[in-house]
């Protein structure tokens, strides 16, 4: 068990908030419309956002972003600005454990064909809507199905 996990359950006995970060990996399809990537959990097959613990001297942003290429064996830009956040019930060995988890959208710019998780986990890109049936988190689900791109900053005269 990684260390940074070994500290969350401590925090959780103790009735502390406990945090992770989460990558929506996004691109756009041939119409311009959104599509996001789903991968399976390792254990219940549910499918998830790539997500994890926070990383010792890294940003929640660097953090999610790791995770995405980890997990989804995606590489891109996340944005600056979290999506949103959610919370969920973790199952540990012998309890649950509430975690807050902020949200970030990747912009996937190259998908792997071999990743680290490649032979624990599937993916799948869909539409948003099509996304959040297949979600068992009902705040992510409606993250997922209302999200929105920032848009891009207006550019002045030159």
């Amino acid at each position: 068990m990684a260390a940074t996990k070994k500290k969350a359950v401590r925090k959780a006995k103790k009735g502390e908030t406990i945090r992770q970060v989460a990558a929506i990996p996004f691109r756009l399809d041939q119409r311009g419309d959104i599509e996001v990537m789903l991968v399976t959990s390792r254990t219940t097959r549910r499918f998830i956002v790539p997500k994890g613990w926070p990383m010792k001297g890294k940003s929640g942003r660097k953090a999610a972003t790791i995770e995405a290429q980890e997990e989804a064996g995606v590489i891109g830009k996340t944005l600056k600005q979290p999506a949103g956040t959610y919370s969920y019930w973790k199952r540990l060995a012998n309890r649950f454990v509430r975690v807050d988890v902020i949200v970030y959208l990747l912009e996937v710019t190259q998908e792997l064909a071999d990743w680290q998780e490649a032979k624990r986990r599937q993916r799948a890109w869909l539409a948003p809507a099509d996304a959040a049936m297949l979600i068992d988190e009902p705040e992510l689900s409606t993250l997922v199905r209302t999200l929105k791109l920032p848009q891009p900053a207006q550019i002045g005269p030159a």
